[in-house]
């Protein structure tokens, strides 16, 4: 069993907070716009980090982080990426990449809006985590822990962290 604290959003901002709700993860998973390099580091100082780089995100967060993450946990395929557009209405190149074959995990970010869905075409599960920087449109940051043991994802949580002010 692996125990995943999910965020994205965090353009540049890492709330302290993150580091009590996941002290109890095996890994983080970053969906995108990181923000800056600090982030990145901080978190892999803390948890072992998987992630992808979002469309505000340099060229240096780009060489430490790739577009699409396509990976084996337990028993569960995941694709991570961080522009996705929704569930049954898929920006273009995530479309593609699912396709492809599709995983039973499906992560992203950029909306700011934290969902999780099951996506029955696919038979994928959805999972944006929302936001927990300071910078967008979310009234609330938000992030989500939940665990993989074998091939179930259990007990899921989404997390509300602060208000973004």
């Amino acid at each position: 069993m692996k125990k995943i604290g999910l965020l994205s959003d965090t353009h540049g901002f890492l709330d302290p907070k993150i580091y009590e709700y996941f002290k109890d993860v095996d890994e983080i998973w970053h969906a995108g716009d990181v923000g800056s390099l600090d982030v990145i580091d901080d978190l892999r100082k803390f948890k072992p980090l998987r992630g992808v780089y979002g469309n505000i995100d340099d060229y240096k967060i780009r060489q430490e982080l790739p577009e699409f993450n396509r990976f084996w946990i337990e028993e569960v395929e995941v694709l991570m990426t961080h522009i996705a557009g929704r569930p049954h209405k898929y920006a273009k190149p995530a479309l593609e990449e699912i396709e492809k074959k599709p995983p039973k995990l499906f992560i992203c970010g950029h909306s700011h809006i934290l969902l999780v869905q099951m996506d029955k075409r696919f038979n994928m599960l959805w999972m944006n985590p929302g936001a927990c920087g300071f910078k967008g449109f979310h009234a609330v940051k938000t992030i989500l822990r939940f665990e993989i043991n074998g091939a179930k994802i259990e007990n899921l949580e989404a997390i509300e962290i602060g208000k973004r002010v």
